[in-house]
């Protein structure tokens, strides 16, 4: 009688252990295929910039050292190591700034906003600046999943054993933190 319960108890802890080391799999696998999508997002986008950037070069010819940025920075971010993620998001901050500010001199160009392909193009790069933005923040819920099952009793016996190591968070630029200036003085004025 005695055997046949130290059996069970063995049996019931290899099957704690097999089901812990296969959820820190499954939730390491999650992460990776959350830097994926932002991975397949920043692809996208880069795929797009040179039709802007030729699309705009015949309207914003006095513009031209913001285009030379975004096409630096384009190159910049395919030269940067796969596995490099903080320096790969740092590169695509620069680039997403660069490129509202290239949105932006639109403003000064009607026969550039009134271009179809432009555009389209806008649209494209706005929805896949939005689905970048989703991607970095299910990388980080992943992140955070895997973090908590690194870090809490049980499931930390084995990773440690296993030598599982936490990913880091996507962190937000400083100059994305803080908030915009309005003046609302020049509102509702009358002139």
């Amino acid at each position: 009688m005695v055997a046949i319960i130290l059996i069970i108890i063995v049996v019931l802890i290899v099957a704690w252990y097999i089901s812990a080391y296969n959820g820190l799999i499954r939730t390491r696998t999650h992460v990776e295929e959350s830097w994926s999508q932002i991975d397949v997002q920043l692809k996208r986008r880069n795929d797009l910039i040179p039709n802007l950037v030729s699309t705009t070069k015949g309207y914003a010819n006095y513009e031209q050292a913001t285009l030379k940025k975004v096409v630096e920075l384009r190159n910049q971010l395919t030269a940067v190591p796969a596995d490099d993620h903080q320096q790969t998001m740092e590169v695509s901050n620069q680039l997403s700034t660069t490129l509202r500010s290239l949105f932006a001199l639109s403003e000064n160009y009607p026969d550039l906003k009134a271009n179809t392909q432009f555009t389209q193009l806008m649209e494209e790069l706005t929805n896949t600046e939005n689905k970048i933005a989703y991607s970095r923040q299910l990388y980080n819920t992943s992140v955070a999943n895997l973090t908590m099952k690194i870090h809490s009793f049980p499931s930390n016996v084995v990773a440690n054993i296993h030598h599982f190591k936490a990913s880091e968070y996507l962190q937000v630029p400083e100059e994305e933190k803080t908030a915009p200036k309005v003046n609302f003085d020049d509102f509702g004025q009358d002139k």
